[in-house]
């Protein structure tokens, strides 16, 4: 296989030459965001076979070329645990590279776990053991060595080698299609910019706000979201959750009332007090019917609720040792509480794991189906029958 370091038009032309109308495409990239709310890309690696390459687009002024090849749609991109390589071609770029494989939930559908690493899948399925030494490497820094230009290789030459082993695993499991929801996933640009009005859901300590606290977290976590974007910074810079947590719990009013929050800078209330007091207090005053319902602490389960996710727990172990497949490739207990309170839109409502899974869980539920041991083994039975399913 040919391996090119790409850091001149001529280069970039060459290569692209090469790549242009391949069947598949491996992709990686190398970024850095510490200091940014969106990665700064600092490498592109590329691989269809024949030909690996590191793009450097710190020095190549024209990707145009590559972009072509990147967003040809008959040339089937394949990436491993893909949303953020996605999200930075997005952004820098205005859309998203399609179609795509993502091996890593295609990893789950082999038996393999639900978020198996690159370099754990290589080892188990190429038998090839590659270095992490690499993994907190700054990529902004120039020149690149050869240890990390070899690390960067590695992301795409042993990625394409997957994608041929998996896929016909997979098509002769007849399970290619299973993975349609999550590749539709990852084609729709929402995916990469949550909503601003729900990531107070992922503030750090939010468990200890009740009832209007939790609608003030609710302003200031949407504020900040929309801070970091316009201003390209880490959330944490604009505000971080410990300020986020007391400023809802205390429930400040003046600027005095800000000075005693820990976490916020004498000068960040000069800048942004008066917006902070008024988010809080529109917040505040928001009617019991707006205040937002932190389902991460829903209701305990009542006893018998607890018995039927034990029950629902077992007779999912019977579906994914049936498929071969890691129970918590397909759902979680979390998932499964989800379900016996009927909650919708759960991680068994849609796609391969619904019809796999949701539903047989679903009849167990109402007592279609039940577990029962035949000659010695634990089955699922359909309820008047003796046959297993």
């Amino acid at each position: 296989m040919q391996e090119r370091y790409v850091d001149t038009q001529q280069q970039l032309n060459d290569l692209c030459a090469l790549l242009t109308g391949s069947e598949w495409l491996a992709i990686d990239t190398e970024f850095i965001r510490e200091k940014t709310y969106y990665p700064r890309l600092c490498l592109i690696q590329v691989c269809n076979g024949e030909v690996a390459a590191c793009i450097d687009p710190l020095q190549v002024a024209d990707l145009g070329p590559l972009l072509d090849v990147l967003y040809d749609s008959g040339t089937l991109k394949v990436l491993h645990a893909a949303r953020q390589d996605l999200e930075i071609f997005l952004h820098d770029y205005g859309r998203l590279p399609m179609p795509v494989f993502d091996t890593q939930p295609a990893a789950a559908l082999l038996g393999h776990g639900d978020q198996i690493g690159y370099a754990n899948l290589v080892k188990l399925l190429l038998d090839v053991d590659l270095p992490k030494d690499q993994s907190r490497t700054d990529w902004s820094q120039r020149p690149l060595d050869a240890q990390q230009l070899r690390y960067a290789l590695d992301d795409v030459v042993y990625l394409g080698r997957l994608y041929l082993h998996m896929r016909g695993r997979l098509f002769d499991r007849e399970r290619l299609q299973w993975l349609a929801a999550d590749f539709a996933t990852l084609a729709d640009p929402a995916t990469y910019y949550p909503d601003p009005q729900r990531m107070w859901q992922r503030t750090k300590g939010r468990q200890a706000l009740r009832g209007r606290q939790l609608a003030v977290l609710q302003a200031l976590a949407a504020w900040r979201e929309s801070q970091a974007r316009e201003r390209d910074l880490p959330r944490k810079w604009v505000l971080k959750d410990d300020a986020l947590i007391e400023l809802s719990r205390r429930l400040p009013r003046d600027v005095a009332g800000l000075a005693k929050i820990r976490g916020l800078e004498p000068g960040q209330i000069r800048r942004e007090g008066d917006t902070l007091i008024r988010l809080i207090g529109d917040a505040a005053a928001l009617p019991r019917e707006q205040w937002p319902h932190d389902k991460a602490r829903p209701k305990p389960l009542a006893p018998t609720q607890e018995a039927m996710v034990d029950l629902l727990g077992a007779a999912l172990r019977l579906i994914a040792a049936e498929h071969q497949l890691s129970p918590l490739a397909i759902a979680s207990r979390k998932d499964l509480e989800q379900l016996v309170r009927g909650e919708p839109d759960g991680a068994l409502d849609d796609g391969w794991r619904r019809s796999v899974a949701g539903e047989i869980l679903r009849d167990v539920m109402h007592g279609r189906r039940r577990l029962a041991v035949v000659d010695g083994q634990p089955r699922l039975l359909i309820e008047s029958q003796t046959a297993d399913v």
